[in-house]
């Protein structure tokens, strides 16, 4: 059996049960070594052989879990944050599948969890956003025409962008012109969990300045949006004067 499991956003005790249980059984590791912590392996077995999948090709990492799943080890692939975002699992599975391989996904925190925990933020306040958008800048891998920042920037969402820490200027601009005023609420999150974390709470406008100050061009996540910052108003599921299937409103 071969397992995609998600590793967490970068805590080593941010993993699953479930996966941890999975990496001490594992034969064989193949994890993302540009992503994930390294201190994740030390769960694993004596014995247990480690790839690194920084420098491999889709090809050479579907052969490595073809050749030690013929010989009944179990295989399992070690995803950064939660595999079903930005994982590329699909297409592994895909050719899994044509190999007659069976497989299962061990759901992971993605970092855009672990972002929030740090800023003690909630992305879906009443009055303010019931919307996370989850996305990133056009660069070397270009997105869907529909899904361009300015398009999605113009709903004013709680907004979390992956893979653009190197493209902040340009994404300023096109939150602008999407709709996000320029003093709109954002933060850097670098490494979210991890023990080097940086957290850096900046505006639209200014988050070209803030990442530059800080040195940051890679593995971090900007969260956009007044969740950040704002007046909001209750909930209504704890709310007193509201009735629901488990309790009668109060009477003033």
């Amino acid at each position: 059996m071969v397992y995609f499991i998600g590793a967490g956003p970068g805590a080593v005790d941010l993993i699953t049960v479930r996966g941890c249980e999975l990496l001490k059984k594992a034969d064989v590791v193949i994890y993302a070594g540009s992503l994930v912590n390294p201190e994740l392996l030390s769960y694993t077995k004596t014995g247990c052989k480690i790839y690194n999948s920084a420098s491999m090709t889709l090809e050479e990492v579907v052969e490595v879990i073809v050749k030690f799943d013929a010989q009944d080890k179990i295989v399992v692939r070690l995803h950064t944050g939660d595999p079903s975002i930005y994982g590329a699992i699909r297409e592994q599975m895909d050719l899994l599948d044509k190999n007659n391989i069976e497989y299962c996904v061990v759901p992971g925190v993605s970092s855009f969890c672990g972002a929030a925990s740090v800023l003690n933020a909630e992305y879906t306040l009443p009055d303010i956003s019931q919307t996370v958008v989850l996305s990133r800048m056009e660069g070397r891998t270009p997105v869907p025409p529909d899904e361009d920042i300015v398009k999605l920037a113009s709903h004013k969402a709680s907004m979390v962008l992956f893979l653009t820490s190197s493209m902040i200027e340009p994404l300023s601009k096109k939150l602008v012109e999407g709709g996000y005023k320029a003093e709109t609420p954002a933060a850097i999150v670098y490494k979210a969990t991890w023990p080097d974390q940086k957290i850096i709470r900046t505006t639209v406008e200014n988050l070209h300045k803030s990442a530059m100050e800080n040195n940051i061009s890679k593995t971090a996540l900007i969260l956009v949006g007044d969740f950040l910052s704002c007046e909001y108003g209750r909930s209504k599921l704890y709310d007193s004067s509201f009735t629901h299937e488990f309790r009668k409103a109060k009477q003033e």
